[in-house]
């Protein structure tokens, strides 16, 4: 995983999470990843703090890939590719 800007990774869906709360951001993360073809890339964007420990668990233990990470001062933004 990187963190910082990374434009170069192609986005194929977002997921708007802002002002969702522990466990609405896994839970709808891994309804919206399961509904993409595996390969593509899911953006989640949050504003829970607790989505910054949560998100990179949730991805290791389900076997999808964190590609980037992102504080941009007002929210959280998360590239997580469809592994499987």
């Amino acid at each position: 995983m990187t963190q910082g800007n990374n434009s170069e990774i192609h986005v194929d869906k977002t997921l708007d999470c802002i002002g969702l709360f522990c466990p609405m951001p896994i839970f709808n993360t891994t309804e919206t990843i399961n509904s993409i073809p595996v390969g593509e890339v899911l953006e989640v964007l949050t504003d829970d703090p607790a989505s910054t420990q949560d998100i990179p668990r949730w991805a290791k233990r389900t076997g999808h890939k964190l590609l980037n990470f992102e504080d941009r001062q007002d929210h959280f933004r998360f590239l997580i590719k469809r592994s499987k």
